[in-house]
């Protein structure tokens, strides 16, 4: 987890006599990439790889009760921050479901922050791309009108501003992702013979009632049935 400055040995330690010493570090055998603390003989706190070698921890060396205490909540901190890699990394988020899932862990408003803020930097956070991706996946796998896309992006809470901006970039043809979706639900019995139904379906799906006459319209007389 990234942070600003390490613990430190205050200016008058010389004459502290209660250090802690740093017996072992050992690497966890289910998370291979963190490390278990040993102080005094009794496991401390871990840190992920990244952050045990920014930190310059090592066997032997000697901290201050104060010390060991700030590790112990970057310890906590950096678990919280290799979760958040772990929730991006499953799927594309937004940015309104990352600081979402952070304040279901009952993170602290500057840490959420730190987090987001890194996770911007490295571009594992993107509002624009996410959307980019959003629309060309319905396209794909499971076509979806305008009007639909744009209420599941802003559910989302992806900014207004970057929905407009990408449906400009990738705007889906209304019409034929009109056509698919009624030539697969003409496959379905309830639909085959009953164009209300089909109908009132689609525009529940947020299409226009102009397009879906004039894609009715043009079935063959034993297709629209």
């Amino acid at each position: 987890m990234p942070r600003k400055s390490w613990p430190t040995l205050p200016k008058n330690s010389r004459t502290f006599t209660g250090y802690m010493k740093i017996t072992k570090i050992v690497q966890q055998q289910k998370q291979r990439d963190r490390y278990s603390i040993f102080v005094d003989e009794k496991y401390s706190f871990s840190l992920s790889e990244n952050a045990l070698l920014a930190s310059g921890l090592a066997s032997g060396k000697e901290l201050m009760p104060e010390q060991v205490k700030e590790y112990k909540q970057l310890s906590a901190d950096d678990k919280l921050y290799n979760r958040a890699l772990r929730y991006v990394a499953m799927r594309p988020r937004t940015v309104w479901e990352m600081r979402t899932y952070l304040e279901r862990h009952h993170s602290p408003a500057p840490l959420i922050e730190q987090i987001t803020n890194k996770l911007l930097e490295l571009d594992l956070l993107n509002d624009e791309k996410f959307a980019l991706a959003f629309i060309r996946d319905r396209a794909l796998l499971r076509p979806s009108s305008r009007r639909k896309i744009i209420a599941e992006l802003r559910k989302k809470r992806v900014p207004e501003d970057v929905i407009e901006r990408t449906l400009r970039e990738e705007t889906p043809d209304e019409l034929a992702t009109l056509r698919t979706i009624v030539l697969k639900k003409r496959q379905q019995s309830k639909y085959r013979n009953d164009n209300l139904k089909l109908m009132q379906y689609l525009a529940r799906q947020g299409f226009n009632y102009d397009h879906i006459k004039q894609v009715l319209g043009e079935l063959p007389d034993d297709e629209a049935a």
